[in-house]
């Protein structure tokens, strides 16, 4: 994995010496993640109706991945995601790391409009987001009304009641 510019160490905290030096290695992050791939000339798939023919085709040198914390926090030279996350609190350049975090909670936040998102909303919920029910009551104060009506002809007590 690429990892741009070297950093330094100091003080328990991987310092970038520029803005842009961090910036550059986020977007190269987000470049890295999205794969590599190349076009070949391959044989179609014909089907019943239509003859085998050549076409142009994407083929993956490496795979795209999702975007993830510990992958930036890798991929910016962190040895851990606690020292990512103390860099993100109190380093030089913590508001940069902050968006690229946005970044990574808005891909997942995508991710919710597909089936199934329980990945998403473990990922999110793990990133601290909060089910937060809409309206004024605390969901222990959510009361539900059920009322049994009686439809249709009232069940069987035994057996020898049924008729068919």
């Amino acid at each position: 994995m690429p990892t741009g510019t070297p950093i330094i160490m100091k003080n328990k905290y991987i310092l970038f010496n520029r803005a842009e030096h961090i910036t550059h290695c986020i977007t190269d992050y987000f470049e890295w993640i999205q794969g590599e791939h190349h076009t070949e000339s391959l044989p179609f798939k014909p089907t019943a109706k239509s003859p085998p023919e050549i076409r142009e085709q994407k083929v993956w040198d490496r795979q795209p991945q999702p975007p993830t914390l510990s992958g930036l926090a890798l991929h910016l030279g962190f040895e851990s995601l606690q020292a990512f996350e103390a860099y993100e609190k109190n380093g030089r350049f913590a508001a940069i790391l902050k968006r690229a975090r946005l970044q990574i909670e808005a891909e997942y936040e995508k991710m919710l409009h597909q089936q199934p998102a329980t990945g998403a909303i473990f990922a999110l919920k793990s990133l601290g987001w909060l089910y937060k029910p809409t309206g004024d009551a605390p969901v222990s104060d959510i009361t539900i009304k059920i009322e049994i009506l009686e439809t249709g002809p009232a069940p069987a007590a035994r057996e020898q009641e049924v008729t068919l």
